[in-house]
């Protein structure tokens, strides 16, 4: 056995495996996808009538007055944290995640009834005593943060809890606020999986775009 030709095979066949693994694949896949998927491979933005990106219809963000559906809470107040101004240590373990507090957990029920410290507040705004004095029925998904602290979607219960709130600051009639819902809520995926939500963003873009 040659040494010499055996490290020179073996150098080839790195370099073959290199070129195909980590220059033809992903280019081909880059390609396929930018072809016949390019709205889901460039992170399904959402863009307003100027064409300028508002969003992702993948990425949950924060909506906190009167005028908008609130989306539900979120650990990481959706990523949006400054860097430079992180009291709240938002950004330390990353940007997603959940709280994991129990159910048992006190400091879940302190942060619900808004007994929690005001960073953590900042962070987490979702919480009885605002939803009430909003006039707001709590739903499960406009207390508890979801898993990955970025989701995008609430469900049609928790909407619906909303339209007063919104028809009074919009000067709207609850009917027509509730048709909005209705016409942005997603349905399961093919019929059968997961559960309707609405997507925060696409409806208070919807929102806006009344006349």
């Amino acid at each position: 056995m040659n040494p010499i030709r055996e490290i020179a095979k073996a150098i080839r066949a790195t370099l073959t495996l290199w070129l195909l693994v980590a220059i033809i694949y992903p280019l081909t896949i880059l390609t396929i996808s930018q072809i016949a998927l390019p709205y889901q491979a460039n992170g399904s933005p959402i863009k307003n009538p100027q064409g300028q990106i508002l969003g992702s219809a993948l990425i949950g963000q924060p909506f906190t007055t009167d005028r908008y559906f609130n989306s539900r809470p979120s650990s990481t107040s959706y990523s949006t944290a400054d860097p430079k101004k992180d009291e709240a240590g938002i950004l330390k373990t990353g940007v997603s995640g959940a709280t994991n507090l129990a159910p048992t957990n006190p400091a879940l029920l302190d942060r619900i009834n808004g007994k929690t410290d005001p960073d953590l507040k900042k962070a987490l705004p979702g919480d009885l005593p605002r939803l009430q004095q909003a006039g707001i029925k709590p739903t499960a998904d406009l207390l508890y943060t979801s898993g990955s602290s970025l989701d995008p979607h609430i469900t049609p219960a928790a909407a619906r809890a909303q339209v007063q709130r919104i028809s009074a600051a919009r000067n709207l009639p609850t009917n027509r606020v509730e048709l909005l819902i209705g016409q942005n809520t997603d349905d399961r995926f093919l019929g059968i999986f997961g559960e309707p939500g609405v997507n925060v963003l696409k409806l208070n873009l919807a929102l806006d775009a009344l006349r």
